[in-house]
């Protein structure tokens, strides 16, 4: 497994982390009654996602968050994985991206501002360096 291919299963896992914690704090905020119905906005009197603390809310966003940056992350690592361009600036680049991400999580929770936006950012450009090393 080459290490890019090892830090997008290890995002995926942290994806499931991310939410298992989010599940279980969004149960505690709302009941189970709330997050186990359909949550039709008629029953509930409007979207689950309102109806979150705040702090519940930012762990949900950043959930959401993670399948966005995910979706490109997977892509960077598929393109240089299958066409055989790893390198060591593409496996840092992983690995930053593993990282930033794993922080994201608690500055979103803990309302780091801006922290918070330059921890995505890193991530991002992360990601931005594994497409463009696949193309050069």
């Amino acid at each position: 497994m080459t290490p890019e291919l090892l830090t997008l299963t290890l995002a995926a896992l942290l994806q499931c982390a991310q939410f298992a914690v989010m599940s279980l704090v969004v149960n505690l905020d709302v009941g189970p009654g709330k997050t186990m119905s359909p949550r039709d906005p008629q029953r509930l009197g409007k979207p689950l996602h309102e109806l979150l603390s705040v702090k519940s809310g930012r762990l949900y966003r950043a959930f959401n968050n993670h399948f966005e940056g995910l979706i490109l992350f997977t892509i960077a690592t598929l393109v240089i994985t299958l066409t055989d361009q790893s390198t060591a600036t593409t496996q840092a680049a992983a690995w930053t991206y593993l990282v930033a991400r794993i922080a994201y999580v608690p500055a979103y929770y803990f309302g780091l501002t801006p922290w918070r936006s330059y921890i995505w950012f890193v991530g991002f450009l992360a990601t931005l360096t594994m497409l463009i090393a696949a193309l050069i």
